[in-house]
């Protein structure tokens, strides 16, 4: 098997993981550090090759990234050359992470041995719409938010459309809750926008919180796109008369909470 078939991810096609990310610098090598990959020792890896790359003088950015979205097969670092071609590599440990700094890096041939392929049915039959920032942009970096469209659905509606209009278009939408029950969010704000208030104040909440075994939806995105939760809140307020908002999270969730303080600060 040769690296091409084993894991050459091919050039970024238009739609699959979007274009690369601001700061991108040609030649850049992503590890997945959300807390499933930080569990499972991406931390060690990262830190090996930020080492390996550093002494060897090497042109290459190692950066971090959220859920790359195999969790099964953390810790995930995925390679970005220069011409616009991706290797995903899987189950790496700090030998492993040399290895790809000598053989592929520094000696410019992929590891296919570590490699996961480019049809690997788990990642290959996922169309990720939530998570689509999830594993490519760094989620403490409001530029490479910005750079894939972030806040510019919160820029239109500020500028061109009523909350009426805001309303209606997630009507139409179809967007509903992912709770259990299925309810139309469109509705749902319908109602919180004509409901009138005793003190004439209205509040946005975002339930992050996971009471379901297993489920980790909403830790995965605040670790992984933290601005994209904040700019759906702010056009929820926009939408429905509010000028404040809260987040629920517990407290298990660490890493989920720094980096929405991180995305709030760098929105001041």
């Amino acid at each position: 098997m040769t690296a091409e078939s084993a894991g050459y991810r091919g050039a970024q096609p238009a739609g699959y993981r979007g274009a690369q990310p601001a700061g991108y610098r040609g030649a850049e090598v992503a590890v997945g550090m959300s807390s499933c990959g930080i569990a499972a020792g991406a931390r060690a890896v990262f830190e090996r090759l930020s080492r390996d790359v550093a002494a060897r003088s090497l042109p290459w950015s190692v950066v971090a990234t959220g859920c790359i979205g195999a969790c099964h097969a953390e810790p995930l670092v995925e390679v970005r050359q220069p011409d616009g071609r991706t290797f995903l590599y899987g189950n790496l440990d700090e030998s492993k992470a040399e290895a790809i700094v000598s053989g592929h890096l520094a000696g410019g041939a992929p590891v296919a041995d570590l490699l996961i392929p480019a049809d690997y049915p788990y990642l290959a039959r996922q169309k990720r719409i939530v998570l689509a920032n999830c594993g490519v942009i760094d989620p403490e970096s409001i530029e490479q938010y910005i750079s894939r469209g972030g806040y510019g659905s919160l820029r239109k509606v500020l500028t061109a459309m009523s909350p009426g209009e805001v309303i209606e278009e997630v009507k139409r939408s179809g967007l509903r809750g992912r709770g259990g029950a299925g309810f139309s969010t469109g509705m749902k704000w319908t109602f919180a926008r004509e409901s009138k208030s005793l003190t004439g104040k209205k509040y946005v909440i975002c339930n992050a919180d996971e009471g379901d075994p297993g489920a980790f939806m909403d830790r995965s995105v605040l670790e992984g796109d933290p601005h994209a939760v904040l700019e759906g809140m702010l056009i929820c307020a926009y939408a429905i008369g509010s000028d404040e908002g809260y987040v629920y999270a517990r407290a298990e969730y660490p890493l989920a909470i720094k980096r929405l303080y991180i995305a709030l600060r760098q929105m001041e």
